[in-house]
């Protein structure tokens, strides 16, 4: 159990681990991408503070939208609400952003009606976005580090997920882990060409393979 949690520390959690080095680089990507960002008002559908927190780039003013409650103790360029990114409420559906940023998120929403709601949210929002999901065939599947886990039965993910050490939160019992192996949906090239057909969809790799996809609007 220690070997693999180190093993775990290793490659995705350490300040110098893989995992580490690969948001170092999409971070200088996306601030490619956006240059004035130092300059936009950004709304983040499911993040959170502290990844903003221990970014290299900053924007002007950062709207957080996450289903856990707010942050009380945020910076003044900061703000937090609680709410659904598929059902949003009209106050923030109004509200005036430059970019929609989302990192790792669309797969958690449930099911193709709500991504589209998802996506559809995005463009609503503000003219410019950034949405990235970990990619459906890369071989290890990121949320559990257990290789091919996306393509086994539920009742398999539902064991794998009891027992595998290097789950990020170990489910408390059956039940959640039962819920935990349905949640995630990873999606592949097509149907986030389909989400979001006007933006560029760029990859993300690792070993040479496609690790995540974005959508760069």
């Amino acid at each position: 159990m220690g070997t693999l949690q180190a093993l775990r520390n290793r490659f995705v959690d350490a300040p110098n681990s893989v995992g580490a080095r690969a948001r170092r680089r999409r971070w200088d990507r996306f601030a490619a991408a956006f240059p004035n960002i130092s300059e936009m008002s950004v709304i983040d559908l499911g993040g959170t503070f502290s990844a903003w927190e221990r970014a290299p780039v900053r924007p002007a003013r950062l709207h957080l939208v996450n289903l856990m409650d707010p942050p009380t103790d945020l910076p003044s360029w900061a703000r937090a609400d609680r709410a659904d990114a598929t059902e949003l409420p009209k106050a923030i559906l109004d509200g005036d952003y430059d970019l929609v940023y989302s990192n790792a998120v669309i797969e958690h929403v449930g099911g193709h009606i709500r991504r589209e709601r998802f996506a559809d949210n995005v463009r609503a929002l503000a003219r410019r976005h950034w949405v990235q999901v970990p990619y459906r065939y890369f071989p290890v599947e990121p949320h559990v580090l257990f290789p091919g886990f996306q393509f086994l039965p539920v009742a398999a993910r539902r064991l794998i997920i009891s027992h595998w050490p290097l789950v990020h939160t170990a489910p408390r019992d059956r039940l959640h882990a039962l819920r935990d192996a349905m949640e995630v949906e990873l999606l592949s090239v097509t149907e986030m060409r389909y989400y979001f057909p006007t933006s560029t969809i760029a990859f993300e790799r690792m070993g040479g393979l496609v690790k995540s996809i974005i959508a760069i609007g």
